[in-house]
């Protein structure tokens, strides 16, 4: 994906982008290492212009992060229902294959784009910037946008959004925030969800939350269960969207 940034005549940092430097065979693990500094700091400088767009037009954007399960699109739906009566409501829903995310976002009466990555792990700038360009004529003021599902890969590719979010749930264990420790650095908010599960699965969610401050202490914690709506304006104020 990143690399079409390379070659793509429409990305505003095409022609500023630094050219691979020519390396022998033997030292191909150099240039892996060189190519992929390559490709974040393109990747950050085109999160700047798409925040720089979002910003122009007083449009809001939120990037929800986490693992396969984890309950995003869950989210989001009690999200889009608590709120769309305040805001132009877009979503982008990132996912590897499928149009399942987008199409039960849409079902709320919402726009919804679906991007697909293939065997890519996480959306990237110039992926969401096209998204972008289709929510944004729609005339939103509000734009959710679901993260392919992984708790690595999309911490070091921001796409623009104002506030990301992480998210787990108990089913992951009692040691996922310990484990996967970085993404929370990247992020603003962190959902505890699943919390009607603790109890089976013997997990605390109130350990978790502190797990997550302790990985960063400027994190906000919010326990949730998309499944009941608990703590859905928790997450919306957290968000400050209320």
């Amino acid at each position: 994906m990143l690399k079409n940034l390379f070659s793509d005549p429409q990305s505003e940092v095409f022609t500023s982008l630094p050219k691979p430097p020519l390396i022998l065979p033997e030292e191909g693990e150099e240039l892996d290492i060189e190519l992929e500094e390559d490709f974040i700091k393109a990747n950050e400088r085109l999160a700047s212009i798409n925040r720089r767009m979002l910003d122009r037009r007083g449009v809001k954007a939120v990037d929800f992060m986490g693992s396969i399960g984890s309950g995003k699109t869950s989210l989001l739906e009690r999200l889009v229902d608590l709120l769309k009566d305040r805001y132009r409501i877009g979503v982008i829903a990132g996912d590897t294959t499928t149009d399942i995310d987008a199409s039960r976002i849409a079902r709320h009466g919402v726009s919804s784009v679906q991007v697909n990555t293939g065997k890519e792990c996480h959306l990237d700038a110039l992926l969401v910037r096209r998204a972008l360009k289709k929510l944004l004529g729609k005339k939103v003021d509000l734009i959710f946008i679901e993260n392919v599902g992984n708790l690595i890969c999309p911490a070091d590719f921001p796409v623009g959004a104002h506030k990301r979010v992480v998210v787990v749930s108990v089913t992951e264990g009692e040691y996922v925030i310990v484990k996967k420790r970085d993404i929370f650095l990247a992020a603003n908010v962190a959902v505890i969800n699943k919390i009607d599960l603790a109890d089976a699965m013997g997990v605390d969610p109130a350990k978790l939350a502190q797990d997550a401050r302790k990985a960063n202490p400027a994190i906000k914690a919010v326990l949730t269960s998309a499944k009941f709506n608990q703590g859905i304006e928790e997450l919306a104020r957290a968000l400050e969207l209320i």
